[in-house]
């Protein structure tokens, strides 16, 4: 067990995010704080990257061609094996009906672009903590 560990320093983010922009800038302050990140640029790719590298948490964009964050974190959600997992929706939206509706499908909490590294690493730590308690 110590060897898998040490293989994700702090924990396996996955990252979804129809804009390259920012899954790269998330995915360069994750690496920075320690984490290990996987990109996803659809609902769909995330679905088989969350089967595939079981992160300890999701950030998960709202608005995506084909399968939007809602739908995406639900059918997580849905899955027994992932249905522990934090998701924290993304979105350039700061609406009380998209939180509202983020949490009405499972998701811990909302974090509006254009985030801070300070901002991402903050979230990431608070969640990724209760995941590790729970393990």
């Amino acid at each position: 067990m110590n060897e898998d560990s040490a293989a994700a320093p702090k924990g396996r983010v996955l990252v979804v995010d129809d804009s390259n922009t920012i899954r790269r800038s998330a995915e360069i302050f994750l690496k920075q704080g320690g984490f290990e990140v996987v990109l996803a640029e659809d609902g769909f790719d995330a679905l088989s990257k969350v089967s595939d590298h079981a992160p300890s948490l999701i950030f998960c964009d709202i608005l995506m061609p084909r399968l939007d964050g809602y739908q995406t974190c639900a059918i997580i959600k849905r899955n027994a094996r992932f249905a522990d997992v934090p998701v924290i929706m993304l979105s350039s939206k700061d609406g009380l009906f998209d939180k509202a509706r983020g949490r009405m499908v499972g998701s811990q909490d909302y974090l509006t672009k254009p985030f801070t590294k300070d901002q991402l690493l903050d979230a990431v730590r608070q969640y990724i903590g209760v995941v590790a308690e729970a393990l």
